[in-house]
């Protein structure tokens, strides 16, 4: 392993800045496989860049009191999906928390993918991509996604006024006119929830 090869992938680490997540196929434009994770592992030893789970590692964000801090949920199902421009999509109990409709982080963390179904295991979090339809990724990294997302998990019969009070504090008019521009992408009963949202 060559040392430019090394002073190459920390430059790429540095100048992606702190609470990045990545793999070993982030690098491969630098050298080989093997002189790649040569590389990762030293620093990893070293303590520069931390390791999540089998090829999948992270430059860790720091906290003044606490040192580092975990790993963005986001970001690891980003590098997971790899550098093919692939889409990701919260779901499930996930795409609630992040609404602010529930409170707990759940344990398994559900993103809908266009690309392969994948799992890690980032220590007693589960994060799992899963392959869906096209339908499901049409409004993928979109307000409209994440709120179709979390209503679905909530089921209809559990959608109050509450719901629709917290959702319409939560978003921004901007949010509120994505939701009514992909209305046709919602399922006839959460195009209702988003009119009301409207409203």
């Amino acid at each position: 392993m060559t040392q430019s090869i090394y002073n190459m992938i920390l430059s790429r680490i540095y100048g992606r800045h702190r609470g990045w997540v990545f793999t070993p196929i982030h690098f491969l434009d630098l050298g080989s496989r093997t002189a790649v994770d040569q590389t990762l592992g030293r620093l990893t030893k070293s303590g520069t860049i931390r390791r999540l789970s089998r090829g999948l590692y992270d430059y860790p964000a720091k906290h003044p009191d606490f040192g580092d801090l975990p790993p963005n949920h986001d970001r690891i199902a980003q590098a997971l999906v790899g550098r093919d421009n692939l889409k990701i999509q919260p779901s499930g109990a996930y795409a609630a928390n992040l609404l602010g409709l529930t409170e707990q982080v759940p344990a398994k963390i559900v993103f809908f993918t266009d690309g392969p179904n994948r799992k890690v295991q980032i220590g007693k979090r589960k994060i799992v991509l899963k392959r869906t339809t096209p339908k499901n990724m049409a409004t993928a990294g979109r307000i409209s996604g994440l709120v179709i997302q979390a209503l679905r998990y909530l089921k209809q019969v559990n959608i109050d006024s509450t719901v629709i009070s917290k959702l319409k504090r939560r978003l921004s008019n901007n949010d509120k006119s994505t939701l009514m521009n992909d209305i046709r992408y919602a399922p006839a009963w959460i195009g209702n929830i988003f009119r009301k949202i409207q409203g």
